[in-house]
């Protein structure tokens, strides 16, 4: 499959990948368009729902929700082809029936997956794109989200993490404009009673977390209210950070370059005035 190249990042190299597309067969679907309006019937017929890990990275979430709801069938979509083999052998490894990883782009949903196929979509740490003319590219984009509606059952969510507090507050908006309804969100995920504190932790929010981040989440609704992709938020999110530098106790991922820079300025400016 021919994969869109965009700001994207690889996981490292792999060895026997090829020969682990073959380990590993029962839990790859290499032809996602061909599973559309089928993916339980085909797949899970006893499973009530199906869930997307979109950019599922290597599985680890996507694997633990599967081991807690069995009777959910989880599919786990991603663009880079060593992160979906680790997680194809995670799933195996534990013999789980009702999770499957995808090769495929996420721009193409509506390719994979019938109208109101999706009870649920998870963004987990997604790339946040901090610059204003990649905005079209963030995952919670209101064009984004608006393109998902259709593919979500009456009721479907979406479920959102992220270490940045900037993409937090912009798709905040995002989800308002795009006929959400934000019925829970939290600030500190893993330190709150919010609904989805036991949620499973990724890799990268694990490794995130330990360098100090707090886990940002919030769980939105598919709402019968009117919506629009006329776009009302700041698209830049080095808008969203505080004025005092200083004062940031852990910087997002992807915006530490900025921050660095703006720091440096500032101090030579301070410098020069005194």
């Amino acid at each position: 499959m021919e994969l869109r190249k965009r700001h994207k990042a690889h996981a490292r190299p792999l060895k026997n990948l090829e020969e682990r597309y073959d380990w590993y067969a029962d839990a790859i679907e290499l032809d996602a368009p061909a599973r559309a309006g089928k993916w339980i019937e085909t797949l899970c017929p006893e499973a009530r729902e199906l869930h997307l890990d979109l950019g599922c990275g290597k599985g680890q979430f996507a694997v633990a929700q599967a081991q807690r709801h069995p009777d959910v069938l989880f599919v786990g979509l991603d663009y880079d082809r060593i992160c979906i083999a680790r997680a194809a052998q995670k799933a195996c490894e534990l013999g789980l029936e009702n999770c499957v990883f995808a090769l495929a782009d996420g721009e193409d949903l509506d390719a994979y997956f019938a109208p109101g196929e999706l009870s649920r979509i998870y963004l987990n740490f997604s790339t946040p794109h901090p610059r204003k003319k990649h905005a079209s590219e963030r995952l919670t984009h209101v064009d984004q989200l608006i393109a998902y509606r259709p593919l979500l059952a009456e009721g479907g969510c979406i479920d959102m993490k992220t270490d940045s507090p900037p993409f937090y507050e912009f798709s905040l908006v995002q989800f308002d404009l795009a006929g959400y309804d934000v019925t829970w969100k939290t600030t500190d995920l893993h330190t709150t009673d919010a609904l989805d504190k036991d949620s499973p932790m990724t890799e990268y929010e694990e490794r995130l977390c330990a360098l100090g981040a707090k886990v940002h989440a919030c769980h939105a609704v598919k709402a019968a209210r009117p919506f629009t992709n006329e776009q009302t938020a700041e698209l830049s999110l080095f808008e969203y950070l505080p004025d005092d530098l200083d004062s940031l106790d852990y910087v997002p991922y992807g915006m530490e370059g900025y921050v660095f820079n703006m720091r440096n300025r500032r101090a030579k400016e301070q410098g020069r005035v005194s």
